[in-house]
C-alpha cells in the first residue's frame, strides 16, 4: 500500500473515531432501545447501529471504492478480501456498554488484500486510542508501544480468558485443559471487550488473550496492534485468522504462544463443523 495513501486514510479513520466516540459520550446517559441477536445476551443498541451507518457513510462517500465489512448490516456482503476493506465493530462490548457505561470500544481495522495495513482501537470513556500502521509500531495515544520481548514464563503470565471456556458443556474446547492452564497462569481476567483485550496484550498488561469464538470485527484492528509489538496471533489450533468467519483467537506474546496451544487447548470439533 503507498505510504501516502496509507497515511492520509489513517488520519481519515483516526478522526471519524474520535468523532463517533464523542457522539457516543454525549448520549452516554440517553435512554436506550435495546435488541437481542443470537441470543439473549448478544445485545444491540440503537447506538450500535447509529455508529455503523456513521462509518458507512463517511468511508462510501470519501472512499466509494473501498468496501466496509461490519457487524451491525450497513457492511458489504463480501466473500474475498480483494482491495481494501473497513471492518468495523461500532461498540465493541455492547453489554459493558449497556450496563456499565464503559469497557467498551470502537474498533477499526482496514485491510488490504488480505494484509492488515491500519488498526485503531478507541476505549471511549477513556478517551484512549490505541493505533498500529504496519511496520511502523503500535501506539497508545501518542505513546510509542514496546516490543513484547521479554521472557516472563507461563506460570508468571495473565491471560485474558472467559470463564465459559472451563464449563464442561460449552461446545468449542475441552474444559480439563482450560482447568490446567489456569492452574499455571498467575491469574486471569476478563473485561467483555476482545478489542480492549488485544489492546491490553499490545500494550504489556496482559500476557494473552484466549478465546473460542471472535467474528472478524472483534479481532481485526486488534490483530495488527499485537503482530506490530512482535506478538502472535493465530486461531487456537496455529492456523491463520480467517477475516471472513467466525474464529478461535490465541493472541499473545511469542514464547508462551505455542506452549498455550500445545499443552491446554484441544479443540472439540473441527473447524468446518463450527
Amino acid at each position: 500500500m503507498d505510504k501516502q495513501l496509507r497515511n492520509e486514510v489513517f488520519e481519515s479513520a483516526k478522526s471519524w473515531v474520535l468523532e463517533a466516540g464523542e457522539r457516543i459520550r454525549e448520549n452516554i446517559d440517553a435512554p436506550r432501545q435495546i435488541e437481542t441477536k443470537s441470543n439473549p445476551n448478544d445485545l444491540v443498541t440503537e447506538m450500535d447501529q447509529q455508529t455503523e451507518q456513521f462509518f458507512a457513510e463517511k468511508i462510501r462517500s470519501k472512499y466509494p471504492e473501498h468496501f466496509l465489512l461490519g457487524e451491525e448490516g450497513f457492511g458489504d456482503d463480501l466473500t474475498e478480501l480483494k482491495g481494501m476493506v473497513w471492518i468495523v465493530d461500532p461498540i465493541d462490548g455492547t453489554m459493558n456498554f449497556v450496563h456499565q457505561k464503559r469497557n467498551f470500544a470502537i474498533s477499526i481495522g482496514i485491510y488490504v488484500d488480505g494484509i492488515g495495513e491500519i488498526g485503531l482501537i478507541y476505549n471511549v470513556m477513556e478517551d484512549v486510542l490505541y493505533t498500529a500502521k504496519r511496520g511502523e509500531g503500535a501506539y497508545k495515544n501518542d505513546w510509542k508501544l514496546p516490543e513484547l520481548n521479554h521472557e516472563r514464563p507461563l506460570h508468571q503470565s495473565i491471560l485474558a480468558l472467559n470463564t465459559t471456556w472451563m464449563i464442561p458443556e460449552n461446545p468449542y474446547i475441552e474444559h480439563t485443559g482450560v482447568q490446567e492452564l489456569v492452574k499455571k497462569l498467575r491469574s486471569t481476567r476478563s473485561y467483555g471487550s476482545a478489542a480492549l483485550e488485544f489492546a491490553f496484550v499490545a500494550e504489556g498488561v496482559m500476557d494473552g488473550y484466549l478465546t473460542m469464538t471472535l467474528m472478524p470485527w472483534d479481532f481485526a484492528a486488534g490483530a495488527i496492534l499485537v503482530k506490530e509489538v512482535g506478538g502472535v496471533v493465530t486461531q487456537a489450533d496455529k492456523e491463520p485468522l480467517n477475516l471472513l468467519e467466525k474464529s478461535t483467537v490465541l493472541a499473545s506474546r511469542s514464547p508462551i504462544h505455542d506452549e498455550i496451544i500445545d499443552q491446554y487447548v484441544s479443540l472439540k470439533k473441527a473447524k468446518s463443523d463450527r
